[in-house]
């Protein structure tokens, strides 16, 4: 917990001395988080529908 707050301390601190050079990467930085969004949640795609499938098998991956 006091690694997190520290980390939290330091990081406003950086950002303010450095908030300048922050806005200027801040509309690639946007861009950036759209496909890393897509990769972090890509596996969710499609709902629970796919686990209503019965795929013939059983459990122990046998017919």
């Amino acid at each position: 917990m006091l690694l997190v707050t520290v980390a939290i301390i330091a990081g406003f601190f950086f950002l303010r001395e450095h908030w300048g050079h922050v806005l200027g990467y801040w509309p690639y930085l946007l861009l950036l988080a759209c496909p890393l969004m897509h990769l972090m949640h890509g596996k969710s795609h499609g709902g629970h529908s796919s686990h209503l499938q019965d795929s013939g098998r059983t459990h122990n991956g046998q017919k």
